[in-house]
């Protein structure tokens, strides 16, 4: 009796971890893409939380990127859309969703302050009108291409 204890204690405990890496595996795969230059003090704001970028760190759809001060940061996302954010840019990644396979998704962005560098990827040659990018005054689509948003002033109010 007492090792059918231990055998089902420890079923439950594969059982638990299991399901434990299967959110893990499932919040990686909701990576909208990866920071791969920066320069300087550059902040992924995240759930009420902000930490310091590194090359490297993921970028989720959600996430509100701010650079700092003679700053920039270079992310590529998961459709290969690149983006490029200078010094004193506020980013707010609204929402991004990719399937690799179809090429489906949606890309929605918006810049609060400063500079962004854009080069479209997948997404925006497949389907134009998944592409919006947003400044506090206008709503620009994408019809795939590259192209630069700089947004004057200093951001107050702006968040």
């Amino acid at each position: 009796m007492r090792f059918l204890s231990s055998l089902l204690a420890i079923k439950y405990a594969v059982i638990l971890a299991c399901g434990c890496m299967a959110v893990s595996d499932a919040l990686a795969a909701d990576a909208a893409g990866v920071v791969k230059t920066l320069k300087g003090t550059v902040r992924i704001e995240r759930s009420g939380g902000s930490s310091g970028a590194a090359i490297g760190s993921e970028v989720f759809g959600s996430d509100r990127i701010v650079t700092g001060p003679e700053s920039s940061v270079g992310i590529t996302l998961n459709d290969t859309t690149q983006l490029s954010a200078g010094a004193n840019t506020i980013l707010e990644l609204n929402k991004f969703a990719f399937n690799t396979t179809t090429h489906e998704g949606v890309l929605d962005a918006s810049i609060k302050r400063g500079s962004l560098a854009v080069i479209s990827g997948k997404l925006a040659k497949a389907n134009p009108d998944a592409v919006r990018f947003s400044t506090p005054t206008t709503t620009l689509g994408v019809r795939g291409t590259a192209f630069i948003i700089e947004v004057g002033g200093n951001g107050e109010g702006a968040r």
